[in-house]
């Protein structure tokens, strides 16, 4: 039964939990240190002094996971927007309605109006 939750249950759990508070927090380093907080209460209530192996291994897993998050989550490019649309991030396109896709905006250089016409992104749903 402890072998199963040291190998099995205890790292899926990790990883769902990482990538939760990586979404919540944004600090992959925070995430690391409550999960490394997390795990050494339960060494010192549940197990022995030999599950802390396993806890710095699950600190180290919590980090990496939470690093992998921020990557796909930093999206630019078109194909990485699933991605980023699969973990609930929306950050490449601000405004949710679609009648603004094309903004003309006017800025004053040297006492001539120049239009600069950005566009934006369609969101795909």
């Amino acid at each position: 039964m402890n072998n199963l939750l040291i190998f099995f249950a205890f790292p899926i759990a990790v990883i769902i939990i990482s990538v939760i508070l990586q979404k919540l927090l944004h600090n992959p380093v925070l995430v690391a240190a409550l999960i490394f907080s997390i795990f050494l209460i339960i060494t010192f209530t549940a197990f022995d002094e030999t599950f802390l192996i396993a806890t710095l291994a699950y600190t180290i897993l919590a980090f990496v996971t939470a690093i992998i998050t921020k990557i796909f989550c930093n999206c630019s490019s078109e194909e990485e927007n699933n991605i980023c649309n699969i973990l609930g991030n929306n950050t490449l396109d601000q405004d949710d309605s679609i009648q603004n896709n094309c903004q003309r905006t006017s800025s004053i250089n040297n006492q001539t109006d120049q239009f600069n016409y950005t566009y934006n992104r369609y969101k795909k749903f």
